[in-house]
């Protein structure tokens, strides 16, 4: 008998910026490269489409500093749904971690609204049903940020800064 445990990690913040800008930050590389661990992303925005992140120059360098080498290729998958500004899901399979690989993928949703006040709410869901090592990775309990420990709180908190006041929280 085989048991499945639904897991799916929610997060939510709320930002100072349009919709689009928003969008713009998630799936454009020259946003993606600036922020969280800067991976720079390859989106082809349409049902099928791949879903790609690949290292930034400075992914490399830290990784070297630290005495790895960072994989060509972070993050594949297929675009789901596109519908700009407001919902992007997408499968998901981290391919940096071997153990996080072979969980296979998961199902990554980010949902933009507008909110009075010139607010928008960003909601990224995370299925993670039967990837535990992904769970763990992606939830940012497992360490300091600036080591790869931040996960979605992390990326999330550095979008935020980067949208509203053009800084990045470790710059």
């Amino acid at each position: 008998m085989t048991t499945t445990q639904q897991t799916v990690q929610v997060y939510k913040i709320y930002i100072k910026a349009t919709p689009e800008a928003i969008w713009d930050a998630i799936t454009k590389p020259e946003w993606t490269a600036k922020y969280g661990y800067t991976g720079v992303v390859d989106f082809d925005l349409k049902p099928g489409g791949a879903a790609r992140t690949y290292p930034s120059d400075a992914m490399r360098e830290a990784a070297k500093e630290q005495g790895y080498d960072m994989p060509d290729l972070l993050i594949d998958g297929e675009i789901l749904e596109a519908d700009a500004p407001h919902k992007l899901v997408m499968t998901w399979r981290m391919l940096m971690d071997p153990t996080c690989a072979a969980e296979g993928f998961t199902t990554l949703t980010h949902e933009i609204s507008e909110v009075e006040g010139g607010y928008c709410a960003l909601t990224v869901s995370h299925d993670v049903t039967n990837a535990p090592t992904v769970a763990a990775m992606v939830n940012g309990d497992n360490g300091d940020p600036g080591q790869g420990g931040g996960g979605h709180p992390w990326i999330l908190s550095d979008l935020k800064s980067l949208l509203e006041t053009g800084k990045i929280l470790a710059g």
